[in-house]
């Protein structure tokens, strides 16, 4: 009977998904033609919407929060899952930046006449339709939404069961801007059900989802990664890593080391590994370490970092490949910047990786050799973000090598198509 009761609700949910999959591929042939005044009206009445229902949103959030601890849910779950006012205004304000932003849809680059007198181009169009699936932090329903809606594409949100209620709350706003705009309300769908199994079939949605963006912890993109039918974008991990060369300028590094593993702990773009060359590691290790461990960073080394640091604990394999999001960090003493690429190699996760030095000619080596998706010179790994680097509001970063890399912004969700442009041309 139980069986039985399973595969009626499987199918329930399968013809639930086909449904808003059929909704979105609608409403994507409709943004593909929005004009940018009408995608930016939508934007800046979502992010009233959402000011104008703090309350409600709130009071929705409280839900999710008392269920939350009903449920045992962690203290830092607990935090991302929590709206107040502070962050609804920044979620509001998020929308009204990416109003602010350049419309990428349309642009024609590299127009070129060729030799039979045609012109050749790149018109950068949007992706389509995308699902994006993402736990705890409900103020990603209005990022995503916001990102999507720009760039000319529909949305499929599939959000946490711990964010149910603030996720509808949020969605209803969204729907009011776009309405208000004109635009199709298809054009971003929040995925109603909770059921694990509306993940299996939004993944393997071929026929009317193009991309899926995972957003969440390593668990979860490691699954969608292995079952999605459909292209994703992704990155695993962050296993970030800054070397001090031994021509680095010391107040620099020292400046660069800290704030990379202190900032904030618990982002993919945080140092995870310290890597030291052997010439300056007597010099720079024991002021880095005393303002580590004053901060409360609990440091692991390498045979000679503990020479150097006395009675922190041994680095093990397993550190070298792991990402703490915590106050821990793994330090190596290396003999030059060549040893520290072939570790970066051997244990990066081509997220961040920066390298402090003032040797021009080593500084150029490590950009060039350093397969990661951001790389940098003098400066701290915490800056890998799409706000950072101009790009306005991220959906993510991408470690992949198609398509898009890095911080994916506007540029990021969108494509080209080559356009030519004759005047009544034929091949000879």
């Amino acid at each position: 009977m139980k069986a039985a009761s399973k595969q009626t609700a499987d199918a329930d949910i399968q013809r639930y998904m086909q449904e808003v999959g059929r909704r979105a591929r609608a409403a994507a042939r409709a943004m593909a033609r929005a004009e940018t005044a009408a995608k930016d009206a939508a934007l800046m009445a979502m992010a009233s919407e959402i000011e104008r229902h703090t309350e409600a949103l709130i009071a929705a959030n409280k839900k999710d929060i008392d269920a939350g601890k009903a449920q045992g849910l962690d203290s830092a779950t607990l935090d991302r899952l929590e709206l107040n006012g502070a962050r609804i205004k920044s979620m509001a304000e998020g929308l009204r930046q990416i109003a602010a932003l350049a419309d990428p849809v349309g642009e024609i680059t590299d127009l070129n006449y060729r030799p039979s007198g045609i012109q050749v181009g790149r018109m950068r169009v949007p992706l389509g339709v995308i699902g994006i699936i993402y736990e705890s932090r409900p103020n990603v329903t209005a990022d995503a939404a916001g990102l999507c809606l720009k760039s000319g594409n529909a949305s499929i949100l599939r959000g946490g069961s711990e964010a149910i209620h603030s996720n509808r709350a949020i969605a209803a706003c969204i729907q009011i801007g776009l309405k208000q705009a004109g635009l199709p309300e298809d054009a971003v769908q929040v995925v109603e059900t909770t059921a694990r199994a509306a993940v299996g079939e939004l993944i393997r949605m071929k026929e009317y989802v193009d991309v899926i963006v995972p957003r969440g912890g390593k668990s979860l993109i490691e699954r969608i990664s292995a079952e999605a039918t459909i292209p994703v974008i992704k990155h695993l991990h962050g296993v970030c890593h800054v070397y001090i060369d031994d021509k680095a300028d010391l107040d620099k590094a020292v400046k660069v080391a800290f704030n990379a593993k202190t900032q904030r702990y618990g982002t993919c773009n945080t140092m995870e590994t310290l890597l030291v060359a052997r010439g300056v590691a007597g010099r720079v290790l024991p002021v880095l370490g005393k303002m580590y461990q004053d901060k409360g960073v609990e440091l692991r080394g390498c045979e000679a970092t503990r020479k150097i640091l006395s009675g922190i604990k041994a680095a093990t394999e397993e550190d070298w490949h792991t990402e703490y999001l915590a106050p821990i960090l793994s330090i190596r003493v290396v003999d030059n910047v060549d040893e520290a690429m072939d570790h970066i190699a051997r244990y990066g996760s081509a997220h961040t990786d920066a390298i402090v030095t003032e040797d021009i000619t080593r500084a150029r080596r490590f950009l060039r050799e350093v397969d990661s998706s951001s790389v940098m010179v003098n400066a701290s790994t915490r800056f890998a973000d799409g706000f950072e680097y101009g790009l306005g509001a991220e959906i993510g970063i991408s470690t992949d090598k198609l398509h898009a890399r890095g911080p994916v912004g506007l540029e990021g969700l969108t494509s080209v198509k080559f356009v030519v442009l004759g005047d009544g041309h034929i091949r000879k």
